[in-house]
């Protein structure tokens, strides 16, 4: 292990090669790391300077003179990476990368990195999580007793909406990368039927792949697992929602401008569905007049499902790795 006050090189599976000490920030560090891990692995390879947040108008002076810019959420749009003249890497503390103008990091011949698949694991029991509250009504009725009701309860028992058992509905999947599989082999596991709707159906799979309409007609719990894109921005719309059965949920631990969130809220509150979990939204934290926010049998958590310390730990591992591949002239997912 490379001590503090060493000349940094590279070790542990990387050629050893030393290299002056180059100036690295991180321009949004708390959500990866809001104490519980540590960034020694960047602190050995530069003079890191780590931010909590950054605001939009702090930017351009906090990136001054860096050579290396790490960005969860920050911005760094092409007015930013133009008049950066000591940039040469920037590396995305997440899988989605859109909060980075590549084309411009081209031009200038910036590398741009970003951490794919640290979070799939999680993200798939937080699906779960979600189809599980919906089903179960674990949190409602754990609230009730806190609140006395089962203490004054005639009956042993009591329950305020109908409890679901898993087995045997039918799974709608979205999506079919990583997290989609990860999260079929749950729904299996629990007895489900799964069909998958997705652009790169395979052979061999204990799935039943199927056109978009019939995943949502079919399906008692439709989850997505899709990237976003120009062309489903918001395919989860009004049209689409009427498909459903009156019993069916929709799940989104995806992306939230997948969906039409007007239309949805509209969908819940007419009973034209039966509820919704979502951990995403399409702007993140909401305003205050989003529909959903007090949409019938909604529930809605903050971005988490990629949060466990495991996932953000191998986020913050592979990040390092990225860099060091990167300074030891090697590409390791490389986005532009």
């Amino acid at each position: 292990m490379v001590a503090l006050n060493e000349k940094p090189g590279l070790r542990d599976g990387y050629s050893i090669r030393t290299f002056p000490r180059m100036k690295l920030v991180v321009l949004d560090g708390h959500t990866l790391n809001p104490g519980d891990l540590n960034w020694d692995g960047l602190h050995r390879l530069g003079e890191v300077t780590i931010h909590e947040r950054t605001p939009p108008d702090l930017v351009m002076s906090r990136s001054a003179g860096a050579e290396i810019i790490f960005t969860n959420k920050t911005i760094l749009n092409r007015e930013s990476i133009l008049v950066l003249p000591e940039l040469r890497y920037i590396g995305v503390l997440a899988t989605g990368y859109n909060v980075v103008d590549t084309g411009a990091a081209r031009e200038r011949s910036v590398t741009v990195t970003n951490v794919p698949g640290y979070g799939t694991s999680s993200v798939a029991q937080m699906t779960l999580a979600l189809i599980l509250e919906l089903t179960q009504q674990v949190g409602l009725h754990a609230q009730t007793v806190r609140e006395g009701r089962w203490a004054a309860s005639p009956d042993f028992c009591y329950w305020d909406r109908p409890l679901i058992e898993l087995r045997g509905l039918t799974l709608g999947l979205v999506g079919y990368g990583s997290i989609g599989r990860a999260v079929a082999e749950l729904g299996i596991a629990f007895g489900m039927k799964v069909i998958v709707h997705t652009r790169t159906p395979k052979s061999g799979e204990p799935v039943t792949f199927t056109d978009l309409e019939s995943v949502f007609r079919q399906s008692d719990i439709l989850s997505l697992h899709c990237p976003l894109t120009t062309e489903n921005r918001g395919f989860v719309n009004s049209a689409r929602l009427t498909l459903m059965k009156p019993t069916a949920y929709l799940v989104n631990t995806g992306r939230g401008p997948l969906v039409d969130e007007q239309a949805l809220a509209d969908a819940l509150n007419d009973g034209r569905i039966a509820g919704a979990a979502l951990d995403v939204l399409s702007v993140e934290p909401p305003c205050g007049e989003n529909p959903l926010l007090k949409a019938r049998n909604c529930l809605i958590t903050p971005h988490i499902a990629w949060a466990t310390r495991a996932a953000r730990s191998r986020l913050m591992e592979t990040a390092v790795a990225n860099l060091r591949a990167f300074l030891d002239g090697k590409t390791s997912n490389v986005v532009n």
